[in-house]
């Protein structure tokens, strides 16, 4: 079974075809994939500071059928061979969910086979399943873990106990860290998007010199809150136009380590938190931060707990970032778990808000 998947919710457009036959017989998820393709709006839209919604729509339009044609020649494959489309119905920018749907609903009625509407963050939290890292055998012995979903628009912690089945612990209650980091960034002076920008300079960064809270470290919820951090950040961008030049590069590095730390220092709290409220010692990290470094050796640290190791898979870091590899593999696992309950209308019934999880 062939499954187009399309992901078109923000400013990347993706496109993968997944092969279930893999899986079905027990190999490794990832040998699957047998072709995607990306292009990242991410030149457009820096010039802006953020994503710019209709400029992102008109991006999709532009970019989605030649993707597509692209992933069709990568796994010599035609078009008729496709056997479900699978697509981001939501969250996500509204028009720029349109543009995925119509053309996937379009191309499901021209060829009389289902269509599916994938619910984003679905696709991330099942992203790292494909981890070439993961040994043969049938992917349903991970099941439960721990997810952290962290990004641009969400942040959030789950607990995972089969496909489908999804129980939020805690959220972020204003911003997400995605987010953050790229307020952050905008107030160093740096560019868009701000993650990777942040992380590099707080490499140049002296431990100590600045401490920024760690909003709801100790509270006794799985919930996160960064809108003060920010607030942090810019009274403290606030406080060095006093400073001389000479030492201002070294302030915004160290505030930008500073920052980094307190985020990192949250969200490893809070998933050792989960693993003792739940007993679940397998977590899955998704999402475009979950590419940062620095978190990524903070949670691996939790292997070695000593009372409770939490052991931690990632997804490869091609596909940190929004893709069509996580739709069309989110689509398979429904797919082979029920097909019969997949709503496979061809309405136009994207969703801008969609909540995961109960």
């Amino acid at each position: 079974m062939y499954i187009l998947g399309i992901e078109t919710s923000c400013d990347e457009t993706g496109v993968a075809i997944y092969d279930s036959s893999f899986i079905e017989k027990g190999e490794p998820a990832h040998l699957g994939l047998i072709s995607q393709a990306l292009f990242s709006q991410v030149e457009m839209h820096q010039e802006y500071g953020g994503v710019v919604p209709e400029l992102a729509s008109r991006d999709h339009v532009r970019q989605i059928l030649p993707l597509i044609d692209l992933c069709l020649k990568d796994a010599e494959l035609r078009l008729c061979d496709l056997n479900t489309i699978a697509y981001t119905q939501g969250p996500g920018l509204a028009g720029a969910l349109l543009v995925g749907t119509s053309i996937a609903k379009s191309i499901a009625y021209s060829l009389n086979i289902p269509a599916i509407g994938i619910h984003h963050l679905e696709g991330h939290l099942l992203s790292p399943l494909l981890s070439p890292n993961l040994p043969a055998g049938h992917i349903h012995h991970l099941f439960p873990f721990l997810a952290l979903l962290v990004s641009g628009g969400h942040t959030q912690i789950m607990l995972v106990k089969g496909v489908g089945e999804y129980e939020l612990l805690g959220e972020t209650l204003d911003d997400a860290a995605g987010e953050a980091f790229d307020k952050t960034a905008k107030l160093l002076g740096l560019g868009y998007p701000g993650g990777p920008l942040v992380s590099a300079l707080a490499l140049k960064g002296k431990p100590s010199q600045i401490r920024l809270p760690r909003p709801l470290l100790h509270s006794k919820n799985l919930d996160f809150s960064f809108a003060g951090l920010k607030t942090a950040v810019l009274t403290q961008v606030k406080l060095s136009a006093q400073l001389p030049k000479s030492e201002l590069e070294q302030f915004k590095a160290d505030l930008a380590l500073d920052f980094v730390n307190s985020v990192v220092d949250v969200l490893t709290a809070k998933v050792l938190q989960a693993a003792k409220e739940t007993g679940c010692q397998r977590l899955i990290v998704a999402g475009g931060v979950g590419a940062n470094q620095q978190l990524r050796e903070s949670l691996n640290k939790l292997a070695h707990h000593p009372q409770l190791p939490v052991t931690t898979l990632y997804p490869p870091l091609n596909l940190c970032t929004d893709n069509g590899a996580m739709i069309a593999f989110a689509a398979t696992l429904q797919l082979l778990k029920n097909s019969s309950q997949i709503d496979q209308s061809l309405a136009f019934n994207v969703k801008p808000r969609w909540t995961l999880g109960n």
